[in-house]
């Protein structure tokens, strides 16, 4: 059986960026210390004004607006489409980035991840959901104000705005029933 853990926003620790320029509060990560050395890593981000991204070579990197009217991203001088809440935005982590928001400070969310060790799928959704998964870690992330999580023999996990769930060591077929707004994270190691 694998094992669950409730990640509680208000515990986030709170680190500076790579690149000095803000902060990030860290959800989660595989393993490693500081801004090096993970396999994956769940963020949030806090941006207060258009600039430059840390680059991570070697990683994958997948962001979300939580909060806020959106952004624009120029990835290795190519200009992404309007980047606005809820709609997951992947590039790669060796890029050059930069950001214009769209209107005052925003929230992000971020998933980094190094693809030679892990596959990821991330996808967001609203609503009552039965979703299943093989893979060896899950992650569910509440972007609403009450997540509740129903996994068969076990007692239902509510989360609060920006909790998370991780089940890990699955190694079983994975059924849960989610309600509210939620990011599944599928993460499988190669």
């Amino acid at each position: 059986m694998s094992q669950l853990h409730v990640l509680r926003a208000q515990d986030y620790p709170r680190m500076p960026w790579k690149n000095g320029g803000g902060f990030t509060e860290e959800i989660t990560r595989d393993s490693g210390e500081g801004l090096d050395g993970f396999g994956w890593r769940l963020s949030i981000a806090d941006i207060e004004e258009s600039g430059g991204f840390s680059t991570f070579a070697g990683y994958q990197r997948i962001i979300t607006v939580l909060q806020g009217d959106g952004m624009r991203l120029l990835v290795d001088g190519q200009a992404s489409r309007p980047l606005l809440p809820f709609d997951a935005f992947a590039f790669g982590g060796e890029s050059q980035v930069s950001c214009k928001l769209l209107g005052g400070a925003i929230r992000d969310f971020n998933l980094i991840y190094a693809p030679l060790r892990y596959r990821a799928r991330l996808q967001w959704l609203d609503g009552t959901h039965r979703v299943y998964s093989l893979a060896s870690t899950v992650l569910l992330f509440a972007a609403s104000n009450q997540v509740e999580v129903a996994l068969a023999g076990r007692e239902t996990q509510r989360l609060g705005l920006y909790d998370c769930l991780r089940l890990e060591g699955n190694d079983e077929l994975l059924g849960l029933e989610v309600q509210g707004r939620f990011c599944l994270i599928e993460l499988i190691s190669h």
